[in-house]
């Protein structure tokens, strides 16, 4: 077997040599790994002993990663949050008031005028907020957002008395059950909100813009309604009923129908169930979903940031549904209501890959129905071959996008399908490739080999194009660009050969990959592109996407390693720009170089209060407004110091940092479709067990001591294995089958969580 390694590396004078799937292996497979110097020990029978298998382990677990409350908080970032990708509800007091506000917005909520821009025109819109309005004054509350049911609980006391709430959000139903004691009494209020572009905030509305009209109320029986029409065509609507204990709210968006929400919302609240019917079927589905993956570290504030980013991804996003925007389904007033194409919603799924959660897919779900879109988005004489997305769109991706020599912002959709490119990988699902990704990379492919131009050096070169928000635009050859030109060209190579399509188009894309102009690269590192150092801070790190996420330059290629690290250097020596995911995107590229000290130190970052952005109490993020993708990044810098997958090689605990003596990975899943567990104990990796739940090849950098090695099969038999290098085995393994490796005695092959070294205290307000 040749390593993909040699499929998705790059040279930087711009030549790859694509290997294609079903190559031969070099070397025949083996009971010994020849060059180890390890002899094969006997196997025997064995399993894993997973301490997390029953609901009270889970409970009790996920019980020390709660968000807790003593203090009322008086923001959206510092308040519980609940969602079920499409509703979304924050917890926090009404300004100015003694009453508690829980937001209600909607992820399919918005305008629809394209007209007028992604920022007036095709932004998401407000809803309302309920307030929940005591009798007496508020003196204290204690709340728990309870990561294991999805559930705000918890008490408010005020002078007069006592109000003890539960609220949860499942199947588009907001459901809160609030009883009073003492002299208090349990007061519901909606509030509809304007339903103007939340960019108000920071400019007026544009030449033409005219309002919306205003909402209009309707009672059927105990469900009270409110009813948004729209300029651009189009409803929204809120039913909610407030009767006995339990309040229940739904909303509905429809387009182009002006009546289809209205009967949508009334329905769904006419047939929902009570709370405790409710809450069976919401628990049911957390506790499946947690039971996907495990991780434990020793850090207590970090690991439980970790699980809270879990909770927060699948509160924001389910496959099918809106694909998220800046602020997930949780609008507050900010100059970004709408999907942000150029980082935003890369770095927004990313998490969802190793932590085995792929039902949260909404972008790759999102690509493949918005097809005609991305198409329609390209100017109209490359419609028959190409596609594209502006900077920012709407749910549905509607943003033209420019050319190339005009200066514009080109490369965000190939950015986007790389995500889909991994999730394909991470399942190894051919329908997924099928259906989205090959079409449409080799749309925003072509569309780039439109432009690409023969130089007096023989080389191709691209026009003039943005390195997404970098103040200075490069007369040719971006950076940006040139990655993403060589990762869809490669991929599709590969995408060819995984298809059997016999694409004309191959011998175009192998001469691209030939003769593309190598990267931009001065004393430095690397530059924004032709003739434009990195010269000035940037948030962004959009010139490094051939190092992180693509791996095309890696530490794998020890010719390189002195232009990446100090193209890292440099990008961070110049401050000033830098936000929370310079510091996350920082912690992946040195978890590359398996630097876990540098790594952690730089994820840190992200959560110190003396930065100008850091992670906020309840994990959320805001610059001018919120921006979910910084802490869902963060996760990811976990995940990449615990386990990499690029290069088509699995690496196993490849960055973690001397200081976290114990780890558990388990049911980690990687690209080839393989389920990683492993533990680290006293500073050792113990053991590794892979699944291969495709049978594709496997190629295991598995991190464990020198030693006598043991790599048997789920049914004890010696596993068929060739040493690739020092501490890596290309191992047999097929489809449905596991693998455990370890080094000397049998360890302990136990999944628990780990003991705490480094104590924090709970995110909230505690």
């Amino acid at each position: 077997m040749t390593s993909r390694r040699a499929v998705l590396g790059s040279v930087l004078g711009g030549t790859t040599a694509a290997v294609l799937p079903g190559v031969a292996h070099a070397e025949p497979f083996s009971a010994t790994p020849a060059a180890t110097g390890a002899d094969l020990a006997p196997g025997g029978p064995w399993r894993l002993r997973n301490r997390m298998d029953s609901d009270g382990a889970w409970a009790g677990f996920l019980r020390g990663q709660d968000l807790l409350w003593h203090t009322l908080p008086k923001v959206w970032y510092e308040g519980p949050f609940l969602g079920d990708g499409r509703l979304g509800s924050m917890v926090y007091r009404e300004p100015d008031t003694n009453s508690i506000r829980f937001t209600v917005q909607h992820g399919e909520v918005q305008d629809h005028r394209p007209e007028l821009g992604s920022g007036w025109g095709t932004n998401r819109l407000p809803v309302g907020h309920l307030t929940l309005d005591p009798v007496g004054t508020i003196t204290a509350v204690d709340w728990r957002l309870s990561l294991w049911n999805a559930e705000l609980t918890g008490t408010v006391t005020t002078d007069k008395g006592t109000l003890t709430l539960a609220a949860l959000i499942h199947d588009g139903i907001l459901a809160a059950r609030v009883t009073a004691g003492g002299g208090e009494k349990v007061r519901w209020t909606f509030h509809p909100e304007e339903a103007i572009s939340p960019r108000k905030i920071q400019e007026a509305p544009p030449a033409g813009y005219v309002v919306n009209p205003p909402w209009t109320t309707r009672t059927t029986g105990e469900i009270e309604q409110v009813l948004q029409p729209l300029v651009g065509g189009g409803q929204t609507a809120t039913a909610y009923r407030h009767a006995g204990d339990t309040l229940v709210l739904n909303v509905a968006h429809s387009f182009p129908s002006n009546t289809r929400a209205g009967e949508a919302s009334l329905r769904k609240i006419q047939r929902a169930a009570g709370y405790g019917a409710l809450r069976t079927q919401h628990t049911r589905w957390w506790h499946a979903f947690y039971r996907k993956s495990f991780v434990s570290v020793p850090d207590e504030r970090l690991q439980s940031f970790h699980w809270i980013q879990l909770y927060k991804v699948a509160s924001a996003s389910r496959e099918g549904g809106p694909v998220m925007a800046t602020s997930g389904p949780w609008l507050e007033p900010t100059p970004w209501p709408a999907v942000w194409w150029n980082l935003n919603v890369q770095l927004e799924y990313w998490l969802i890959h190793g932590s085995n959660h792929l039902e949260l897919d909404s972008l790759a779900s999102t690509l493949r129905q918005s097809q005609e879109q991305l198409i329609a988005n390209v100017p109209d004489a490359y419609e028959s071959d190409s596609a594209g997305v502006g900077r920012s769109s709407d749910m549905f991706a509607t943003r033209s996008v420019g050319t190339p020599g005009s200066g514009a912002e080109v490369g965000d959709l190939t950015w986007a399908l790389h995500n889909a490119w991994l999730s394909y990988r991470h399942t190894m699902d051919e329908a997924l490739l099928r259906d989205t990704v090959y079409p449409l990379l080799r749309r925003t492919i072509n569309y780039y080999l439109h432009f690409l131009q023969p130089g007096d050096d023989g080389k191709l070169h691209l026009p003039s194009t943005l390195s997404p928000e970098y103040p200075v635009v490069p007369p040719k050859d971006t950076n940006y660009d040139l990655a993403l030109i060589r990762w869809g060209c490669t991929a599709l190579l590969e995408a060819t050969a995984r298809l059997k399509v016999d694409d004309p188009l191959k011998s175009r894309w192998q001469e691209v990959l030939a003769k593309l102009t190598p990267y931009p690269v001065d004393e430095n590192g690397f530059m924004i592109g032709g003739d434009t150092p990195y010269a000035q801070s940037h948030r962004h790190y959009s010139h490094l996407l051939m190092v992180y996420p693509l791996y095309l330059v890696n530490w794998d290629q020890p010719e390189q390693r002195e232009l990446i690290e100090k193209s890292v250097v440099r990008w961070h020596a110049l401050t000033g720009a830098h936000r929370g995911y310079s510091y996350t995107g920082a912690a992946s590229m040195y978890a590359m170089m398996g630097r876990g000290d540098t790594a952690l130190t730089y994820l840190k970052k992200f959560f110190d209060p003396t930065t100008r952005f850091p992670c906020r109490p309840n994990t959320h993020y805001t610059e001018a407004g919120p921006v979910i993708e910084t802490p869902l990044s963060a996760s990811q810098s976990l995940h990449d110091m615990l386990c990499q997958s690029w290069g088509g090689v699995v690496r196993v605990f490849p960055a973690v940092p001397p200081s976290w003596s114990d780890v558990t990975l388990h049911d980690f899943r990687t690209q080839g479709a393989f389920l990683v567990s492993a533990v680290r104990a006293g500073g050792t990796t113990r053991f590794v067990r892979v699944r291969s739940l495709a049978g594709e090849p496997l190629e295991l950098r598995h991190g464990l001591p020198a030693g006598r090695l043991t790599a048997v099969l789920d049914d004890g038999r010696p596993a068929r294995t060739r040493a690739t290098s020092e501490g890596t085995l290309a191992i047999d393994l097929p489809k449905g089958r596991e693998v455990l490796l370890y080094t000397g005695e049998r360890p302990d092959l136990s999944i628990a969580p780990v003991d705490v070294s480094e104590p924090g205290e709970p995110w909230g307000l505690p």
